[in-house]
This record gives C-alpha cells, structure tokens and sequence, in this order.
C-alpha cells in the first residue's frame, strides 16, 4: 500500500474502536477474574410479601429479595438483591423448591412460578415453584441497562463480507455499546459469569431453609442446571433440562454451532411456506421461498418496509421462525403480505424496536466474560469462512456477540461439567433444534451417566415443553416430578425416548394484525425475548 495512502475503511475503524474503549475502560477500576466462591456465605431469610406484578398476583405468588454477596469471594463486601417469587405447594407433602430459569443470559424468571399449573396431571403442584431474576436481570437489584437506544429500526447491512461501510458501522456500534456497558456496568460487570448465578442459587437455596433443589431449567438455563449439578450434586435433587447446551462449546464455538443449525431450520420453514403455496404465494418450493426471502434482504438494504424495516429487521423477524414452529402463520403471513401486496403491517407488528436493553446487556455481560474470544481479525476470519456454508445466520449472530470481542472484563474459564456423581436429571430436546443443538443434548447424556434424553424426533422448536403444544414430553415430565421415574437408559448413545414434535400449523388463510398498541406491545415482548434467544429458549 502507499504510504500516502489512506487505510482502509474496515482497519481504522478496528482502531478507533480500540481507541474508545480503551478511554472508557482506562478510566475505570480493573475488574479481577473471578475468584472462588466461598461457600460459608449464608444468605439472611427471605421475607415474602406481594407481588407488583398483575399475573403474579392472580396466581397467588408472593414476591421478595435474596441479598446476595456482590463478588462470593469476598462474602463481606457489597451486597446486591435477587428477586424471587414463590407459589407455594397446594398438596399435603411437599417435594421441595422448583427452581426455574428461562435462559438467555438475561431472561427475566420472575414469573415463572407460575409454571406450576402447566404441568400435566398435576405434577407440578407437590412443589414451591421460585421464579428468580439472576443478578442484573429486571427486578433484581442493580438492574443492568447499557444503552437502551442500541436495536433500533433499519440498522446496517448484516454481511460484513459484501459492504465495508457496514461493517465498518457495526464495528464502531459494538465499540460504542461495549464503552456504555464498561461504564454503565462497572464492578458489576465482572462478576455475572454463570457461576456467579449457580451461587446465587445456592444462596436461594439457603435463604430459603432447602436442603436440595430441584430445578427446571429452559436453554441457557440449561447450562446453569449442569453446572449447578457438578459444584453442587448433593444438593441437586431433581432437574429437567429443556433444550440443551453442550458445556464443552461454550460460547463462541457455540455460536457457530447455531450459525448451520439455523440454516438447517430456517430450511424447513421455507418448505412448509412452500407446502402452503395457495395461502401464501410465495413459490412452491423451499428454494422459490428462499429466493424471495433473500430478494427481499437486498431490497430492504435501501428501502426499507414502512420506511423502518431494513434488511437487518427483516433477518431477525425470520430469526424467529427458526426457533419456535409457533409463530410460523404470522411470518408467513407478513412475507406474504409485504411480497404480494407492499403491505408492511405484519411486518411492523412482528418487529416494533425494543425500548430496553437490560436482556441484551446481561446477555454479553455472561458470554462474554464466561470464555475467552477471539480478538475481532480473527473472529471476522471465522465468520467469513462459516458465511458461504450457512448464510441466513452466521453474521447476524456475529454482530449480536461482536462486543465480546472488545469486552472490558477478563474473561474466565468455564466450569468442567461433570455428572457423574449428579442425581438422574432428565433431558429434553428436538432434533433439528437450531438455537442448542441436538449434539449438546447428546454430549449431557453422556457425561450424566444416571441422566434420560427425551428427543422430539425431527422437531425444530427449541425448549418447548410446558407450552401445551408437546404432550408426550409433558408427560414423560410429569411422570419425572411426580415420582422420579425416567424413560429406561438405553445403550446406543442416543435418546431414551422419542415423542412427536411440536406439530407445524396448518394455515387455511393470510391473517395480518394490524399493528395496534396491544398488538405492538406483544409483539415487543416476543421480539424482546428473541434477542438474546441466540441461547435463550423463552
């Protein structure tokens, strides 16, 4: 290159990025790694009282905090607060506290207390079911935002490869965000790995007067369950795991896991629009369905849907029918729409910009300081080779980690996960699973040697029990929590059970919500939840 010549666009902003965290970062105390827990700490009880939430106060749960050590390896330091609700157990012996997670990082599970009643035959009722926001979730105390403005509408192109100036935009976005969490975040910051959490749900354990937990745990909170059991088999009791995380990938590797995973699923999804070509006019193979999809990502890049959707809205609209068949009707209903008729209602509907960040934030607030990442020359490297095998994911998912690139806290090392001296636990997945991969649900089975898989067999939806939509499951579930029992171990390596999966939908018409307030509320909720659904199940 001459040396008159100015670099290019990508390199200086690599530079600029380093520049501005390392004046935001510099300015701040050095966050050390995490330290041993010190497992003397005993939590003061827990006084209940009502519950602020509406739902939670219908289903006759009771609200409190869970004072916690800041950093467990200096138990008198500061203290920070885990919100927790209860239902109480309505038989007349009890099986104990029913821990659930939702996953994430950064799902809120306060309210899934409530989960009680969605167990089948009434299994759910012998136990006080402890919904609990982890450290920096949503009622917990201090409640971490980094910048609230950061999704937005009509961001940059995704694909780094085919535009410099857009990944030129992201790199200083991810730069911008990782300074806002470094300052925002602070001490905190540094002591919100996931073993962090797995003490404080010992601490709930104790606050609570429990010998043991049981513990449900959906997708990330997967990850919590294995690693609950392996410091702490003696006081793990019972545990269904609910769309698997394989410990061993942890988080980058992981993450490209889910990069051909989810072009596997979003494959299916093109089919069954195909299936249904005389709803949806949008061609009568996947392939046809496919074309439109990516015709539509390039157009948008430019002229965005209702002058919001851009072409990164619009990938992560699709993101959802990767992980749940649930929403598939309204999907497909909004890409018919916006295709066939220049409607964008549905689409607006589907993706209204969430207005808090506090999910996100927390989210790269564990992976990224979890496990080391690569520095970004060699993260882009990895993504560019992944991109040409599955393209619909694999730099959507590197931009929401990119900021792990940068992250202001040492990462840690992850916990070696071992059952072997764990209580059976029982393990559910289906196999085409995109956002955990069937392979972790197998790698678990295998280092839980009491462990049962139950598998979904062909399924795509991820952590799908409890919604009603699986029965089989629910009641392989139900059998586990009333009594223990599992399916019988077999010998080949693989699931114990098979149930039917979650069934597809059959559309019979296009059906597009208007984007009413109610309708935007919703839809923000679902969308706010798929964020950090890269690992979360809920």
């Amino acid at each position: 290159m001459d040396p008159c010549e100015e670099p290019p666009l990508r390199t200086r902003l690599v530079g600029l990025a380093a520049a501005l965290l390392l004046a935001v970062v510099g300015a701040l105390t050095a966050v050390p790694a995490q330290a041993a827990p010190a497992p003397g700490y005993q939590p003061p009880p827990v006084t209940f009282g009502p519950c602020t939430s509406t739902t939670l106060v219908a289903a006759g749960a009771q609200c409190g905090f869970v004072t916690v050590p800041l950093d467990y390896a200096n138990p008198g330091g500061r203290k920070i607060r885990i919100a927790i609700s209860r239902i109480t157990h309505k038989t007349p012996q009890s099986q104990g506290i029913m821990l659930v997670n939702p996953g994430g990082p950064g799902g809120s599970g306060l309210g899934l207390s409530r989960l009680q009643s969605r167990v089948p035959n009434g299994a759910g009722n012998a136990y006080d079911w402890i919904g609990f926001d982890p450290r920096g979730v949503g009622a917990s105390e201090p409640s971490l935002s980094c910048d609230k403005t950061y999704a937005g509408y009509n961001r940059p192109y995704y694909v780094a490869t085919e535009d410099p100036r857009a990944e030129a935009a992201w790199l200083a976005k991810s730069a911008r965000y990782t300074a806002a969490c470094a300052v925002a975040g602070r001490d905190l910051l540094g002591h919100l790995r996931t073993t962090d959490t797995v003490e404080d749900m010992e601490s709930i354990r104790k606050a609570l007067g429990e010998q043991q937990i049981n513990f449900y745990g959906f997708s990330y909170g997967t990850y919590l369950g294995t690693t609950y059991a392996t410091l702490h088999p003696q006081q793990t009791r019972r545990m269904v795991l609910d769309g698997v995380v394989d410990p061993s990938r942890v988080w980058e590797q992981g993450n490209y896991d889910q990069d051909v995973a989810f072009e596997r699923s979003i494959g299916v999804f093109f089919g069954w629009v195909a299936k249904y070509d005389s709803v949806y006019h949008l061609g009568t193979t996947a392939q046809a369905v496919r074309a439109k999809y990516d015709e539509q990502y390039q157009k948008l890049r430019t002229q965005p849907a209702g002058g919001l959707i851009g072409s990164s809205e619009w990938n992560d609209i699709f993101l959802q029918a990767g992980y749940y068949v649930y929403g598939w009707e309204d999907i497909a209903s909004a890409f018919s729409a916006w295709v066939n008729q220049n409607n964008p209602a549905g689409l607006l509907a589907l993706y209204p910009a969430p207005t808090d960040d506090n999910g996100y934030a927390i989210y790269l607030g564990v992976q990224c300081s979890d496990a080391p990442w690569s520095r970004y020359p060699q993260f882009r490297a990895r993504n560019a080779a992944l991109y040409p095998k599955a393209p619909f994911e694999t730099w959507a998912n590197a931009w929401f980690n990119a900021p792990c690139t940068y992250w202001p806290v040492p990462a840690g090392r992850p916990t070696a996960v071992n059952g072997a001296a764990a209580p059976p636990i029982l393990l559910v997945s289906e196999t085409l699973d995109a956002a955990t991969p069937y392979s972790g649900a197998l790698a678990v089975r295998q280092s839980f040697p009491r462990s049962a898989l139950v598998e979904g067999t062909g399924g795509t939806t991820h952590a799908g029990t409890l919604q009603g939509q699986a029965p089989c499951e629910d009641q392989i579930v139900a059998r586990y929590l009333s009594d223990g029992t599992l399916p019988a171990r077999k010998a080949d390596g693989g699931s114990d059970a098979q149930c039917a999966p979650t069934p597809q939908p059959v559309p019979t018409a296009v059906n597009l919500p208007a984007p009413t307030a109610a309708s935007a509320k919703a839809a923000a909720s679902a969308v706010t939840a798929v964020a950090p659904q890269r690992w979360l199940g809920n």
